[in-house]
């Protein structure tokens, strides 16, 4: 028994370690320039899996079961899932898009061509998309072609109102388009209605995160309290059938957590620059 029991507990430890480099390595397997947050994103996913693996282990202590190690950290990091943080990531982008459309609609109506408007823009755009418009600026003074340098930048940001501006740049830069700078106005407006829609979508699937969040935590923490003052309640889960009856129990748990998660995920909407096969 003591033999199972010690496979048990390194069986669980090693799935508390893999969670931490579950939760980097998507980061880690992605290009350097693919765009901003890299390294932080990187931070917090290991500090995510490190969190959730010293849960585990706190469980571990407390109950003395070696089934709460993964289970706790898998929980720990479905609740964390259940957080807004890329949808209002989103809307700060999307928001910031439509500020520097208006930059360049102003500094086209100085009578400065497209390519010096958009390399004006570079150091007073919105903080989110500024290393995304140097890099644009750069390949422009570099001699870039305009229209391989905004393709590019469209891939860089992924985000389907800035597709929706850099084709109509495109459009100028190809097609001589005419009142460019109402184009880019309208846009402008347009992508702001968008941010107010998001915002409104966002604060409705919020409180529904926040149920979801109250029920779980409510429900771990009970757990809790029953570990360290009614142990003899839970003494029959010692045991290796009360071991997995509560695999079963916590496999449940997490599939109602995922599921709840994907309900309130925001969906990708379509591009207009769809990324080439194999990148």
């Amino acid at each position: 028994m003591t033999t199972a029991l010690l496979i048990l507990i390194a069986s669980a430890g090693g799935t508390g370690i893999c969670l931490v480099f579950a939760g980097a390595r998507p980061v880690l397997l992605q290009p350097i320039s693919g765009g901003a947050g890299g390294p932080a994103r990187t931070g917090r996913r290991l500090r995510r899996g490190l969190i959730a693996l010293i849960a585990g282990l706190v469980a571990f202590m407390v109950t003395r079961w070696p089934v709460a190690i993964p289970l706790v950290a898998l929980a720990v990091v479905g609740l964390e899932g259940l957080g807004g943080r890329p949808a209002r990531h989103a809307i700060e982008r999307i928001e910031a898009i439509a500020s520097w459309t208006e930059m360049l609609r102003d500094t086209l109506a100085g009578a400065a061509g497209l390519t010096q408007a958009l390399i004006a823009t570079a150091p007073i755009c919105p903080q989110v998309i500024r290393e995304q418009v140097s890099t644009l600026a750069s390949r422009l003074s570099s001699g870039v072609t305009l229209s391989v340098a905004l393709e590019s930048f469209a891939d860089e940001l992924t985000d389907p109102a800035a597709d929706v501006v850099v084709a109509s740049l495109l459009m100028a830069a190809t097609e001589r388009a005419h009142r460019l700078g109402e184009l880019l106005g309208a846009l402008a407006e347009s992508t702001r209605e968008e941010v107010a829609m998001r915002q409104g979508v966002e604060a409705s699937r919020s409180s529904a995160r926040s149920a979801v969040r109250t029920v779980a935590g409510f429900s771990m923490a009970f757990l809790g309290l029953m570990a360290l003052f009614d142990r003899p309640y839970l003494a029959p889960y010692r045991s290796a059938s009360g071991q997995a009856v509560l695999v079963v129990v916590g496999a449940l748990f997490a599939l109602g957590l995922w599921l709840m998660a994907v309900m309130v995920r925001a969906r990708p909407a379509p591009r207009l620059f769809a990324p080439e096969p194999g990148r």
